[in-house]
């Protein structure tokens, strides 16, 4: 890392007061260490995008995404496909990311591992949907992307809310979705294998999953998912039942959840899911917690397509 562009979120997560300070704390320890740091702030959704693409485009070798997952999610979209290397600080209410490359503790702490660290290319995914006014968009994402429940939760997450409670506004509103959502079906595809046993699922929730631990109570939830891993990880939730539902997250949540009829796990490289007849309300999707739009949707890994900062002990 010789120069970096460290853009951040002055209202990510809690406390932003604070932030300041550690954002200077920061800056301080990259250039103490020789590197060309400059700090760019955020101001409205997809700033992040911008500066990182003109970071990309004035020879930064390195783009630090300062925040939460958010943060992160808009950084990557100008990333992907270039050399530049991606560093994440975690100052935000959800930090997966982070704690996937073994990025934990405090700023000044974490900034001191990236000076040690080096890049390594690592696969993302791609999601192509269709946008809440119609127009078709497609995104990157490197945490998980979801179709149904989960992405419904974070429709409801309120930004003012969500910086003075963080992660119990999340629990809430989970809850609130899982009492009050009626688990609509819809229809995911399955691309053939090479015997050709393609198919056709009914679901009501399926996640694609990038990260081996969502950390908090979740912690692993998709057995066998990494950044490394050249394919998507699925949970493909082929039940409406609420119990079933509560039974695998509070499984989940302890460690011991298995798969069956109710909750399959799959691995496949994409994946195509669109409504089902006679279903006329949007089914709503997102991609590393930000909310897109909604079905029809197409899924697929795009391989070592990402530089990203990685400590020598990290465990992705």
């Amino acid at each position: 890392m010789r120069r970096a562009a460290l853009i951040y979120n002055p209202v990510s997560g809690q406390h932003s007061a604070r932030r300041r300070s550690a954002i200077e704390n920061v800056l301080a320890v990259f250039r103490e260490a020789g590197v060309a740091v400059e700090a760019l702030q955020t101001q409205s959704a997809g700033d992040a995008t911008v500066h990182a693409r003109e970071a990309a485009g004035k020879g930064f070798d390195t783009v630090i995404a300062c925040g939460g997952d958010g943060t992160v999610h808009e950084v990557v979209q100008s990333l992907v496909g270039t050399e530049v290397a991606l560093g994440v600080i975690p100052l935000g209410t959800a930090n997966a990311l982070a704690a996937n490359l073994g990025l934990t503790g405090g700023p000044v702490k974490v900034a001191r591992r990236l000076l040690q660290a080096a890049p390594q290319r690592i696969s993302v995914g791609r999601i192509a949907y269709r946008s809440l006014n119609g127009e078709p968009g497609t995104r990157y994402f490197v945490v998980a992307a979801g179709i149904g429940a989960d992405a419904l939760v974070m429709s409801r997450m309120d930004a003012r809310l969500k910086r003075r409670l963080g992660y119990v506004l999340y629990l809430i509103e989970c809850f609130r979705t899982w009492a009050t959502f009626s688990y609509p079906l819809f229809e995911a595809a399955l691309p053939a294998n090479g015997n050709g046993g393609s198919r056709v699922v009914d679901v009501s929730e399926l996640l694609a999953v990038r990260v081996r631990s969502f950390g908090g109570v979740l912690g692993s939830l998709a057995p066998g998912a990494s950044l490394t891993n050249g394919n998507l990880q699925l949970l493909a939730f082929k039940t409406r039942s609420r119990l079933h539902y509560l039974t695998f997250l509070l499984a989940a949540i302890a460690g011991r959840h298995t798969f069956n009829g109710a909750v399959e796990l799959i691995e496949t490289p994409r994946i195509e899911c669109r409504s089902n007849n006679g279903y006329d309300e949007p089914l709503l999707v997102e991609a590393d917690g930000e909310l897109l739009g909604s079905l029809p949707v197409q899924l697929e890994i795009v391989p070592h397509s990402l530089n990203v900062l990685m400590p020598p002990d990290a465990r992705p």
